[in-house]
């Protein structure tokens, strides 16, 4: 065999002796061994690679975790037995598995979080919004002595979707600072100056309003709007730092598509009438009515792609359970049976039954993290599956809070989106965690097409 020969025999047989060695119980458990685990404070983890071989883990801070019970920097390993990671106390530490205490095969960052509890929800709530200054949501034209003329702020490059923050020095609050403020520089004959936000930058505007003959008043050209409410579900409350969650997803103004920025708001009580029935391609809904609004439950200061957060004194219901539960991380969900509890009726909060079927890995928050089936035949009957109203439902687990649902399939309203609770208690404060920034779009298919209702006005 020549020398060419060989070096082609010898490949081949790499070749092959790694093709073989792949679909082995023992390869498939090295590649799979996770480069980073999450673990809450009092849980436990067993990870095995069954190779017939002794290692040696080493953990950067025992303090953090014990490998198989021992509090040590080294412990001697048997790799065909599986290892046991047990967290001591909220913090990282790294963990390096060495073939004969010298030859580094695996290493794992481990970050311990401190174990939570929070009280899961379900009841339907009223929610009421008002934005943090006037959105823009359109524009008209304006109707002078001669003729009609393009709107004054669309030709000074107010677009659709931004917000009118400050009027001469003053805040917008509501859609009667801006009317107000232009009636005035109107009358006075001189210029309007304006700070409007887009894209989260602040820009200054000056605008001449102009007087519209078949109106009788000073304009702009602009529609506006500045308040919205709808009916949604509380997903959880920490009554540890009296905080809540709800929705699961954005709210986002019905015509622009924008996320309403927060200028205040409230929950309130609602009560379900009656429900519409889901079918293909037409979404069901919750008919409901808001019940004793003059009782604030709670306001409004965060609208995220996992919801809306703020805080509130005591959950709904008096009288009810209100018992605290585990939550789980992302990577802890499993497929399989759980449970959500929502409002079908009134005000009763019930259980019902669903499938996982899918529960993707998100290293980083993004929203329809699961995908979910109502299985329940109470709830199928009822509704026909996920129903506008719906969102913010939470899901239970094996007796943790898991995550909350978020919309529906608009072919199949059996079926749906979730979000991870996990990223929900990040938004609301209550859990701080190394994961990054906030990724993921918001969708828009549930609770009003993922819209509140409108009210607003022109200028």
């Amino acid at each position: 065999m020549n020398r060419i020969s060989a070096k082609k025999f010898f490949g081949f047989l790499l070749v092959l002796l790694i093709m073989l060695g792949s679909t082995t119980t023992t390869f498939r458990q090295f590649t799979n061994f996770p480069r980073e685990i999450r673990l809450l404070q009092g849980e436990w983890r067993k990870l095995q690679l069954s190779m017939p071989v002794t290692a040696t883990a080493n953990v950067s801070n025992p303090a953090v975790l014990h490998v198989n019970g021992a509090a040590n920097a080294r412990v001697p390993l048997d790799l065909k037995q599986p290892m046991t990671l047990s967290p001591q106390a909220v913090g990282k530490t790294q963990l390096t598995l060495k073939l004969f205490g010298k030859l580094p095969i695996k290493q794992v960052d481990v970050q311990v979080y401190p174990q939570l509890k929070v009280v899961p929800g379900g009841q339907s709530i009223g929610v009421k919004l008002r934005s943090d200054g006037a959105l823009v949501v359109g524009h008209h034209v304006v109707h002078t002595k001669n003729k009609e003329v393009k709107s004054p702020a669309e030709q000074a490059d107010i677009r659709v979707g931004d917000y009118l923050v400050r009027m001469n020095g003053k805040p917008v609050k509501e859609i009667r600072d801006v009317a107000d403020a232009v009636n005035q520089a109107g009358k006075e004959k001189r210029v309007l100056n304006m700070v409007v936000m887009r894209d989260g930058k602040k820009r200054t505007v000056s605008i001449r309003p102009v007087f519209d003959e078949k109106e009788q008043m000073y304009r702009l050209g602009l529609y506006i709007r500045d308040s919205a409410a709808g009916v949604g579900t509380l997903t959880f409350y920490d009554p540890a730092h009296q905080v809540y969650g709800a929705l699961g997803h954005v709210i986002t103004d019905m015509d622009t598509g924008q996320p309403i920025r927060v200028g205040d708001g409230k929950i309130v009580q609602s009560s379900v009438t009656s429900i519409q029935k889901g079918e293909s391609g037409e979404p069901g809904e919750k008919r409901a009515i808001f019940f004793q609004e003059h009782q604030v439950l709670g306001n409004i200061k965060k609208n995220t792609p996992f919801g809306i957060f703020g805080q509130l004194g005591d959950m709904p219901g008096a009288g009810e359970a209100k018992q605290a539960i585990p939550v789980a991380l992302a990577d802890q969900v499993k497929e399989g049976p759980a449970k959500i509890l929502t409002v079908v009726e009134g005000q009763k909060v019930e259980a019902f039954d669903i499938q996982i079927l899918h529960a993707l890995r998100q290293k980083y928050p993004a929203t329809k993290g699961l995908i979910i089936k109502v299985t329940d035949p109470r709830l199928l009957k009822k509704t026909g599956g996920i129903v506008q109203g719906m969102s913010g439902s939470p899901i239970l687990q094996n007796g943790k809070l898991v995550g909350a649902v978020t919309h529906v399939f608009v072919n199949d309203p059996t079926s749906g989106y979730g979000t991870f609770i996990e990223w929900m208690l990040q938004d609301a404060g209550v859990m701080q965690t190394s994961a990054g920034t906030l990724s993921g779009s918001a969708v828009f298919l549930c609770y009003n097409n993922g819209k509140l209702g409108k009210e607003g006005g022109g200028n």
